[in-house]
């Protein structure tokens, strides 16, 4: 029972039981959406947000952000996508791609984390950079002409109708979900989100642990654009436009607090879930995908608020726990 109480208090678990309650809500007002093979097709279109969204939890936890992961994204697909249709082969084409992530995130974290420039300035100006490069590389023009075995592969299924992508980033997010909860160096990144200057004290390089985050969140965003490349066959000279707000909207969804310090990787894949569901769910209940954009933003700013109130009402009450023991008087009796 104690168990439960406990689970039933974690963030992800609110996450989840969102997306259970969003699923449920759907299935009545169109009973046709309950089959095995729409909730699938869910999961599997998923697949590039949670990707993204678990790289962005990097930077979110140890107290950054990443504005540039759409660019990456679509920068990294242009450039793996028109190096396979000239011929390249498949590994070193992903060889390339995931080394100008990391190229990426390591440029952001040598940016935010050594030079003190603000994260988000700093990362909306590589964002800047990377959509001229990606526009440059490719002329503007479409990358098309994919090799087919590339394509097919996106609908590859492991289990049952998921699609191996699915399952390799399903393993991937509880990979890296042990990997930040149960060691030591794991858990080094939401201390530094939570207080760099005691992380510092006890041995913990903040510079350090933010570098390696932007390095993964690049990283991540990487593989994303390779995966978005396969499934949806060409890459156009907008393509990664928007992940970055899809990214965050994900994070916070799924309980990581934008302050830093709070939150896991498995609550950003959850999250991840939930905005694939919202988009999933307008086109097929008739709706219309401008609408998804719209829809993002007013659950971000939403969450935002709600947790920001949240936050406010535990420091007063912090605040006041801490004079009451100073002074003697009871809680109670000190006005907010």
């Amino acid at each position: 029972m104690n168990l439960l109480k406990k689970a039933l208090k974690a963030r992800e678990a609110t996450s989840a039981l969102f997306l259970v309650a969003l699923f449920v809500i759907v299935s009545l007002l169109n009973p046709s959406f309950a089959s095995s093979e729409n909730i699938a097709a869910v999961f599997n279109s998923a697949v590039v947000y949670i990707l993204i969204a678990v790289g962005m939890a990097f930077a979110i936890i140890v107290g950054e952000i990443d504005v540039s992961v759409g660019s990456c994204l679509g920068f990294v697909a242009t450039v793996v996508g028109s190096l396979l249709r000239d011929g390249c082969n498949w590994p070193l084409a992903f060889a390339v791609g995931i080394l100008i992530g990391a190229a990426v995130g390591l440029i952001n974290g040598w940016g935010v984390a050594v030079m003190g420039v603000p994260s988000l300035i700093f990362t909306l100006g590589v964002n800047g950079v990377l959509r001229g490069a990606m526009y440059i590389y490719s002329g503007g023009a479409w990358v098309e002409n994919l090799p087919k075995a590339f394509k097919d592969f996106s609908s590859a299924t492991l289990a049952g109708r998921l699609t191996v992508y699915f399952c390799c980033a399903f393993l991937l997010v509880v990979a890296v979900h042990l990997l930040l909860t149960r060691t030591k160096k794991g858990r080094y990144f939401t201390a530094v989100g939570d207080n760099a200057g005691g992380a510092t004290l006890v041995g913990i390089s903040p510079v350090r642990t933010k570098v390696i985050a932007y390095v993964i969140c690049g990283i991540m965003a990487a593989i994303a654009g390779i995966i978005f490349c396969s499934r949806i066959g060409f890459v156009t000279s907008t393509s990664g436009n928007g992940y970055e707000m899809k990214a965050v909207a994900a994070c916070v969804l799924g309980g990581i607090s934008l302050t830093g310090g709070v939150g896991s990787v498995l609550g950003a894949a959850i999250g991840a879930v939930i905005m694939s569901s919202i988009s999933y769910l307008l086109v097929f209940m008739g709706f219309s995908s401008n609408y998804d954009n719209a829809i993002t933003g007013v659950i971000l700013i939403s969450i935002v608020v709600f947790d920001a109130v949240i936050q406010h009402r535990a420091s007063v009450r912090s605040r006041h726990q801490r004079l009451a023991a100073r002074t003697g008087l009871k809680e109670g009796g000190l006005a907010e």
